[in-house]
C-alpha cells in the first residue's frame, strides 16, 4: 500500500510517543501502535515489513514458543523484531514495527518474529502476512472472547494469507484443520506409555468426525482432543507426522528424526505442554532454515520465564510456581494433571481470580466446570488453599470435584495464602492466573523467605 501524508503524520507522532515511553524508561507497550492505527486505520498496510515474518498463535504455548523462537535465532546471529515487550493485538504488532523503522517507515530489519491473538487475525493477517505461521493448538478458552475452539478455528483459516506455510500440531484434530490450501508441516508426539484409550476429561471438543458426524475412534489419547483419532465411516483422520518426536520425561529428553539423522534436545521441564512447545520449535526453526545439527545446541538449556514456570528446592521442601491461566479450563486441567502426577505430597495454593480489571472482569464463572478439579483431590494433595474474591466458588467447585471439605482453606487476600499452609508436605504448589503474576510471584517469594526463616535463614 502506497504511503500518505496521514500515515506518515500517524507514524511521526508514534515515534514521539515510543521516544517518551524510553525516556521515562516505561516498558514497551501497544500504545504507540493504537496511537497510530487510530490515526490511520490501515497503518499496518503501509507500513514496511522484515523480509521474513514468523507469526505463533493459538490457544496454550504461543508466548513460550516464541521465547524460544527469538531467543534461538538470537543467540545465532540473526537481528529479530518482535514483540516480546508488547501486546499480540493488532496495536502491539504495530507498535513493534513502528520501533523497527526508520522515520519514512522502512523495516530496519530483516526477520520478526510476532505472537499474534487468535481473535486479530481479522485485524492483522489482511496487513502483515507471515512467512510462516505456527498454531500450538486450539482449545476453549475465555468464553467472551473465544467462545468456541471451532470458532477460533474459522476465524484464522478465513483470513490467513494463503502464501503463510503452516506449521500444525497434527496431533490436534482442531488446529490441524486450519485453512486446508495452504502449504503445511505437521508436527506431533510418538504414543507415550501414559497414554489413554479415551479422555477421561470433561472437556473432549473432538468426539465427532466434522466430515461426517460419526463418533470418532481413537488410537490414544493425551489429554481433551490431543491424540490420534480416525473416522470408522469416511476418510478423515489425523494427518501423518513430518515432525516426530519422542519424549523421555524421566530423561527430560525430546528426539527427532531430521534429514535422517536422531537429534537429541533438552526439555525445558516435564510438562507435556513444553513437549509440545519445543517440538514445535524445532519444526519452525528447521522449517526457516536452521541446519539440523545447530538446533541441539542451540536450544540447549533454553528456559522459561519465572513469571510461568519456577522451581526450587529449600530444606526438604520443594517450591513450585505454574501459572494455569484462569478462564482457560484446558490450561488450568493439564496444570492439575501435572500437580497430581508429580511424585510427593503438596499443599496447593490456587490464585485464579480473573478481576484485573476490576468491575470489567466478572467474566461468567461456568468455565470451572469444564476444567477438571477432580484432579486436584488425588490423595497425594493434602492441602488446597485458595484465597481472593472468587475464594467460595473454587470451594464449591472443588467439593463438587469430591475434594473434602477438610482439605480445602478458603482466605480473603490472596496475599494471607501463606498463613494457611502446614508446611507438612513434600511440594508446595503456586498455580495461578496469566494476569495476577505479581501477586503470584509475591506469594511464592514469602514462602520460599519463611522456608528460609526456619532454616535460620541457610538456602
Amino acid at each position: 500500500m502506497k504511503k500518505t501524508p496521514r500515515f506518515f503524520i500517524a507514524l511521526f507522532l508514534a515515534k514521539i510517543a515510543l521516544f517518551i515511553q524510553k525516556l521515562l524508561r516505561m516498558n514497551a507497550s501497544y500504545f504507540p501502535g493504537k496511537l497510530a492505527i487510530t490515526l490511520c486505520p490501515d497503518f499496518l498496510g503501509r507500513i514496511d515489513k522484515p523480509e521474513t515474518i514468523i507469526g505463533v498463535t493459538g490457544t496454550n504455548g504461543k508466548t513460550t514458543c516464541c521465547n524460544l523462537i527469538i531467543d534461538a535465532l538470537t543467540k545465532l546471529g540473526y537481528d529479530v523484531l518482535n514483540n516480546r515487550f508488547g501486546s499480540n493485538v493488532n496495536s502491539g504488532v504495530a507498535s513493534s514495527l513502528i520501533s523497527g523503522s526508520t522515520l519514512f517507515g522502512k523495516a530496519k530489519k530483516k526477520i520478526a518474529v510476532f505472537e499474534i491473538d487468535e481473535r486479530s487475525s481479522v485485524r492483522i493477517y489482511p496487513y502483515v502476512k507471515p512467512t510462516y505461521l505456527l498454531c500450538t493448538n486450539l482449545f476453549r478458552d475465555s468464553i467472551r472472547r473465544n467462545a468456541h475452539s471451532e470458532y477460533i478455528l474459522d476465524i484464522i483459516s478465513k483470513y490467513v494469507p494463503e502464501s503463510t506455510k503452516l506449521i500444525l500440531n497434527a496431533d490436534d484434530l482442531v488446529s490441524s484443520r486450519i485453512a486446508p490450501k495452504n502449504e503445511r508441516v505437521y508436527f506431533g508426539i510418538e504414543k507415550m506409555e501414559s497414554d489413554l484409550p479415551k479422555s477421561i476429561n470433561i472437556v473432549n471438543d473432538m468426539r465427532l468426525c466434522p466430515v461426517c458426524n460419526s463418533v470418532l475412534e481413537y488410537e490414544f489419547v493425551r489429554y481433551h482432543h490431543i491424540g490420534r483419532a480416525h473416522c470408522p465411516n469416511c476418510s478423515f483422520a489425523s494427518p501423518s507426522l513430518d515432525y516426530k518426536a519422542t519424549v523421555d520425561f524421566e530423561k527430560l529428553t525430546l528426539t527427532m528424526d531430521l534429514n535422517g539423522k536422531t537429534n537429541t534436545f533438552e526439555l525445558i521441564n516435564d510438562s507435556i505442554f513444553n513437549a509440545y512447545n519445543l517440538t514445535a520449535v524445532v519444526a519452525l526453526l528447521e522449517q526457516f532454515g536452521i541446519e539440523p545439527e545447530k538446533l541441539s545446541e542451540t536450544l540447549k538449556s533454553q528456559k522459561i520465564v519465572e513469571t510461568r514456570f519456577s522451581r526450587e528446592k529449600i530444606g526438604d521442601i520443594e517450591v513450585i510456581s505454574n501459572m494455569a491461566k484462569g478462564q482457560n479450563p484446558i490450561a488450568c486441567s493439564c496444570v492439575f494433571d501435572y500437580v497430581r502426577k508429580a511424585e510427593g505430597t503438596k499443599e496447593v495454593i490456587l490464585l485464579l481470580d480473573d478481576v484485573h480489571d476490576n468491575a470489567a472482569s466478572s467474566e461468567n464463572i461456568c468455565w470451572i466446570y469444564d476444567a477438571d478439579f477432580e484432579f486436584l483431590g488425588d490423595e497425594s494433595v493434602k492441602r488446597i488453599i485458595v484465597g481472593g474474591v472468587r475464594a467460595i466458588d473454587y470451594k464449591v467447585r472443588l467439593e463438587i470435584a469430591g475434594v473434602g471439605e477438610e482439605r480445602i482453606v478458603c482466605v480473603d487476600r490472596e496475599s494471607d495464602t501463606p498463613d494457611a499452609l502446614k508446611w507438612d508436605a513434600d511440594k508446595i504448589y503456586v498455580l495461578h492466573e496469566l494476569y495476577r503474576n505479581d501477586e503470584a510471584l509475591a506469594v511464592r517469594d514469602e514462602i520460599k523467605r519463611r522456608l528460609r526463616e526456619k532454616l535460620g535463614g541457610e538456602n
